[in-house]
């Protein structure tokens, strides 16, 4: 199975900064898309930012202008920069490898998560 390595979670004081890591298993990574998801206690999982496999980005309105997400595909690693933290932003944060049907597979994981907790 493939595994996804999180880190760099914990707590910060509201407008500090923090940077999530995600660290990919397998020789896939190259060709997938990637993102970083986050839910709240009693709220949905919701995108956080993704990137495609050109590179090409995306982000919730919520975090644009403060969020950053990179990858670095010769380490099978993905990035998630987090710059003037809000306490809204505290949640869980995943990372998820794909989604993308590959055939005959379906690729989609996701790692366990990481805390991020922002304190007023």
């Amino acid at each position: 199975q493939v595994q996804l390595v999180e880190s760099g979670g914990g707590l910060v004081q509201a407008g500090g900064s923090l940077t999530l890591s995600c660290a990919a298993s397998g020789s896939i990574f190259s060709i997938l898309p990637m993102g970083w998801y986050r839910q709240a206690p009693g709220k949905q999982r919701e995108l956080v930012a993704d990137i495609t496999s050109a590179g090409s980005t995306n982000y919730a309105d919520s975090v644009k202008g403060r969020f950053a997400i990179s990858r670095e595909n010769a380490k099978n690693t993905v990035y998630l920069q987090m710059n003037s933290l809000k306490p809204e932003d505290t949640a869980v944060y995943y990372c998820r490898l794909g989604p993308k049907v590959l055939p005959p597979r379906s690729i989609d994981y996701w790692g366990q998560g990481t805390q991020v907790t922002v304190s007023s």
